[in-house]
């Protein structure tokens, strides 16, 4: 019956042949580039069980007996070749599988080929159940602050998969770990994003972003790729050296930060900072982020740019990313209870400073507040209340 049942199931993938050796080549576009993923007949198989560890197991011993060598070849080259970081090839991973197995077909199915596809790729990948529902999880030494985690000889493990299971009650039903033999040298997956994929110049649309400066109106046309939304959809919570350290995409930063520099090159340094903070700060209307997506989301600067809406923490790591890219000066991050802001360390201090590490460092505010702050000021609701430096930029240190 089983066999019966694979043959029926290579026949609607459209495989011909026997099972092993019968290949379908999966062609489709990512990140601005074309992948051909090859997929031999015997690594495909139906799941339609109820996940159980001998199910999983069962469906893991078929795949792991499979030619899955040429699928794992043909994704991990187009990772190095195009240098993705973790998250970005993840994503990769995510739409090789929706190729094989269509999540709207079988989320079981899909979940368990992503987890195939990141385990052979050399992470340490793993699965749990809670009640009757597969988790996937993977290693990850990152502070991760939104989304489940369990310890397993004092390494931490995060789930992959939570936001398919809203409302999912993890500590009424405690996640069972599927027990299987794993090699020694899986790694840690990583959230950090340090280079943004090359997309096409074509997927880009232009933004008009405009704000007020000194009673005079400045418009730049950006550079924007809608493909980043989807791309950091279920991006979680990350520490804020992480998430500040997101860079632009070539295409956004090339029509944006030449723009910014040429505007305030014959600013003195303060002034040419507090333009960038009036940017920041006007160019974006102001929402907080549980209005808007329902849940705390801490926003990369060109997903800033891309949303109507932004919160001090997406604004503060925009205004952190143009400083950088245009003055490259010290700054650190404030982190209030309820707010956060950037001071940046200039030559000479101006206004109201912090002083941290024996350096002080000028207070920028590019959340808009009652008043209309300068470089140096800060609202009074903060001025007395108690904060903590979440994150400090020195310049050449690595």
């Amino acid at each position: 019956m089983r066999y019966r049942i694979t043959i029926l199931s290579l026949l609607f993938w459209g495989l011909v042949g026997t099972a092993r050796g019968a290949v379908q080549n999966l062609v489709f576009e990512f990140c601005g580039d074309t992948i051909t993923v090859p997929v031999d007949g015997s690594i495909i198989r139906p799941f339609e069980e109820t996940p159980t560890e001998e199910s999983v197991l069962n469906f893991y011993a078929v795949l792991n007996a499979g030619n899955y060598q040429p699928t794992i070849d043909a994704i991990t080259s187009f990772r190095d070749k195009h240098k993705l970081n973790d998250w970005i090839y993840y994503q990769l991973i995510r739409k090789t599988a929706q190729q094989i197995s269509p999540k709207i077909e079988g989320y079981e199915r899909y979940t368990l080929y992503k987890w195939f596809l990141l385990s052979k790729s050399g992470y340490d990948a793993r699965l749990g159940i809670a009640d009757d529902r597969l988790l996937f999880y993977v290693l990850s030494d990152d502070n991760i602050y939104n989304i489940p985690y369990y310890m397993s000889e004092g390494r931490q493990y995060v789930c992959l998969n939570i936001h398919d299971y809203a409302g999912i009650d993890i500590q009424k039903y405690p996640v069972i770990p599927v027990n299987m033999e794993l090699a020694e040298d899986k790694r840690a997956f990583s959230y950090r994003i340090t280079q943004m994929p090359d997309f096409s110049a074509a997927d880009y649309l232009v933004k008009d972003i405009g704000f007020n400066y000194k009673n005079r109106n400045y418009h730049f046309k950006v550079r924007l790729n809608p493909q980043v939304k989807a791309m950091f959809t279920n991006y979680p919570v990350v520490d804020y050296e992480s998430y500040f350290n997101i860079p632009l995409s070539k295409e956004t930063h090339s029509s944006l930060i030449p723009l910014l520099k040429e505007e305030v090159k014959n600013m003195k340094q303060v002034k040419g900072v507090d333009y960038l903070m009036q940017f920041t700060r006007n160019a974006f209307l102001y929402e907080d982020d549980n209005k808007v997506f329902g849940k705390e989301k801490r926003m990369s600067p060109e997903q800033t740019l891309l949303h109507e809406y932004s919160d001090c923490d997406d604004r503060a790591a925009l205004f952190y990313y143009l400083v950088k890219e245009v003055y490259d000066l010290p700054m650190i991050a404030v982190l209030y209870p309820t707010h956060i802001t950037i001071a940046v360390k200039f030559d000479k201090p101006t206004g109201e400073t912090i002083e941290h590490n024996g350096h002080k460092y000028s207070l920028c505010e590019p959340t808009p507040q009652l008043q209309n702050l300068h470089v140096g000021q800060v609202a009074p609701e903060f001025r007395h209340m108690a904060y903590q430096v979440a994150f400090e930029y020195t310049p050449g240190k690595k």
